[in-house]
């Protein structure tokens, strides 16, 4: 049976995410700085949910701003800026394999790690950073994942992000990433008790089917597909086949949101 799209008017709040639903590029998409604009002045709660991990929220938020997007670091929830807490839940000490813009977020380097945290380190995934990260795998060491997207759209076309490089050391080690960030339950439940709402009143508006809208709806919130970004044909239609409305852009759905 299909599920029913639940109504709008049901939304209290709003999770957004960013590369492809803000900006492209350097350059933030048409009428993104105004429909988050719209949605501090109508006091509609947001936060900014993004599985970035090449940069820190700090670093975000100088980027958003230079666009002219009105957002503090407060407002900008990431898979690093939870990862202490979910390492300190469990009693592990990490080596990091992440990207060095992003270390200023992450809890310290191991100096006895049993555990891997990895985000997407670009081309710092060298074969003797993932080598040994493998060795700590087979030596019984558990492997935390900030994100498995497959891709992304950057400025000069999509690019490998950390998914398939996680699903290396998998394979390798005969081990399952535990994943932090988007589409894990759990990432999509803290933001929105961030904004004091239960997970049903809070929308994420994304650009990726699997991590943003199928991961939400997975976690019980109502979803917002647009087809900016990374979006491709054909997934607007498994979109509302699972529940989640679909609009041309952030801007387009704001103002239907609002009207």
């Amino acid at each position: 049976m299909t599920p029913k799209t639940r109504p709008l008017e049901e939304i209290r709040g709003l999770l957004l995410d960013v590369g492809g639903v803000l900006y492209q590029g350097s350059e933030a998409l048409p009428g993104a700085v105004e429909a988050v604009r719209h949605l501090r002045e109508r006091q509609m709660p947001f936060r900014l949910l993004t599985n970035t991990t090449r940069t820190t929220r700090a670093g975000l938020t100088k980027r958003l701003a230079e666009m002219g997007f009105d957002v503090g670091e407060n407002d900008i929830v990431t898979p690093a800026s939870i990862a202490a807490s979910v390492l300190e839940r469990d009693g592990a000490s990490a080596h990091l394999l992440v990207h060095p813009d992003l270390l200023p977020d992450c809890p310290p380097e191991a100096t006895a790690p049993n555990a891997v945290l990895m985000g997407d380190a670009g081309e710092y995934f060298t074969f003797e950073r993932l080598n040994r990260a493998f060795r700590i795998l087979v030596d019984g060491g558990r492997l935390y994942a900030l994100g498995k997207n497959r891709f992304f759209r950057g400025e000069d076309g999509f690019e490998l992000d950390a998914g398939p490089f996680v699903a290396a050391l998998e394979y390798a080690a005969e081990v399952e990433a535990e994943l932090i960030g988007k589409p894990a339950r759990d990432f999509f439940t803290t933001a929105a008790a961030e904004l004091d709402l239960a997970p049903e009143e809070v929308a994420m508006v994304g650009d990726d089917l699997e991590s943003d809208i199928e991961g939400a709806l997975a976690a019980g919130l109502q979803a917002v597909l647009v087809r900016t970004g990374k979006y491709r044909d054909g997934d607007g239609s498994k979109a509302k086949r699972g529940g989640a409305h679909v609009a041309a852009s952030l801007a387009e759905f704001v103002d239907e949101l609002l009207a």
